[in-house]
C-alpha cells in the first residue's frame, strides 16, 4: 500500500515501517537530481518536518515527511547516486525508512487515484 502526500512525497507502508520517498510527478517537475542531502538515521521526524533536501539541476527542494517516527534507515545509494531518483523514484530512488509512530497517519494520505487527480488539478 502505497499514500501520497499534497507535497509529493510518497509512503510505502511495509509493516510497522514506513518506506518515504518523492513521487515520479516530483523527479519529473525538479529535472536531474544532482544532489540529496540524506536524514540521519536514529533522528525522530514529525509528519510535516522538512526530511531532506534534493537538488536538482533547476533548484534545491526541500523534502517533506509524509508521516511521524523514527529514521531507521537511509538510502546510502543516493549520496553517489543521486539520479536513482530520477530513474525509480517510487521504488529504488527511496529517501528513508521510518518507524511508524501512528498508523492511523496514513489514512489521512491520498491513495493513488487521489493522487493522480491532484496533480492534474494543479499542473
Amino acid at each position: 500500500m502505497i499514500k501520497y502526500s499534497k507535497s509529493h512525497e510518497w509512503v510505502k507502508k511495509e509493516g510497522e515501517i514506513g518506506v518515504i520517498g518523492i513521487t515520479d510527478y516530483a523527479q519529473d517537475q525538479l529535472g536531474d537530481i544532482v544532489y540529496v542531502e540524506l536524514p540521519e538515521a536514529g533522528n525522530e521526524i514529525n509528519k510535516g518536518e522538512m526530511l531532506c533536501t534534493v537538488e536538482s539541476v533547476k533548484a534545491a527542494s526541500d523534502i517533506y515527511s509524509p508521516i511521524t517516527g523514527e529514521i531507521i534507515e537511509v538510502n546510502e545509494d543516493l549520496e553517489d547516486s543521486p539520479e536513482i531518483i530520477n530513474e525509480d523514484a517510487e521504488g529504488k530512488g527511496w529517501i528513508c525508512k521510518v518507524k511508524l509512530s501512528d498508523e492511523a497517519e496514513l489514512d489521512k494520505l491520498m491513495n493513488k487515484e487521489e493522487y493522480d487527480e491532484f496533480c492534474e488539478k494543479e499542473g
